[in-house]
């Protein structure tokens, strides 16, 4: 369990969920669906393991004791070997999904090592979580069906949702990551612009999804744009740690969007 807790279990449970609902969405069958999720629930435990191997030097410089590999109850050695084993099961996971969905499932995990690896430093931050979310349906929706390219909306959405995430991620660490040379796109926004571009992003997803997917419910959408409205305004108005949760909820209404309107 404390080698689990050195791959960012949470954020990693969060996508594989997600992925899970977009497979039963798809109405892909119960075998499909499992090799869905196996593949991404691998390719994140080896996202979350990478982030913490290459950022040990840094938590240990900002005194992050609530870390695995900074408190020393898990080697630096174990988790390798674990990052190891998790990437060679990604590929043929993916890949068993068929060959073009498989490379945009790889592609998505790629993507999430280019982040750890010095993207996250960047004014780009903000591009592997767009590449990495906005791939993930399209996996899904290629491993349904291989033939039939998805409709725009659905990666548009899940890159904007992805950059929403990246911003959402980011906030509570901003202090630390500075201290040690972190200078992402939510780092140079600051704390005080940050939570605003998250309602930006995060409520130009909900549109794009109201607008673009065939939505048979006008009421449910009115209702989703009005919660995310108003989320949007906490975000924008409030002070303290509000703005971070009404983006973090706008985050979360605008995945049960996606997967509703799918």
């Amino acid at each position: 369990m404390t080698l689990l807790r050195a791959a960012h279990p949470g954020p990693a449970l969060a996508v594989t969920v997600l992925a899970a609902l977009l497979a039963a969405s798809f109405d892909l069958g119960p075998g499909t669906g499992v090799l869905v999720v196996a593949a991404v629930l691998t390719g994140q435990l080896s996202i979350g393991w990478s982030n913490d191997l290459v950022d040990l030097a840094r938590d240990r410089a900002v005194g992050r004791t609530d870390k695995p590999l900074v408190d020393g109850s898990v080697s630096p050695t174990a988790a390798r070997a674990a990052c190891a084993v998790v990437v060679v099961a990604t590929v043929p996971l993916s890949l068993a999904c068929g060959w073009l969905a498989g490379a945009v499932h790889l592609v998505c995990v790629a993507a999430g090592w280019v982040y750890n690896l010095g993207a996250k430093a960047t004014p780009l931050s903000w591009l592997p979580y767009a590449v990495a979310f906005g791939g993930l349906p399209v996996y899904v929706s290629l491993t349904a069906d291989p033939d039939t390219a998805p409709a725009w909306w659905l990666p548009a959405a899940g890159a904007l949702l992805g950059v929403g995430a990246h911003v959402v991620n980011v906030l509570p660490d901003l202090d630390d990551d500075a201290a040690t040379g972190v200078r992402g796109l939510p780092h140079r926004l600051g704390r005080r612009w940050s939570p605003m571009a998250a309602a930006v992003v995060l409520v130009a997803a909900a549109l794009v999804i109201v607008l673009g997917a065939p939505v048979d419910s006008g009421a449910v959408a009115t209702l989703a744009l009005l919660v995310t409205a108003g989320l949007a305004a906490v975000a924008l108005l409030a002070h303290g740690r509000a703005p971070f949760r009404a983006a973090v909820a706008m985050a979360l209404v605008d995945v049960a969007m996606l997967v509703w309107a799918r």
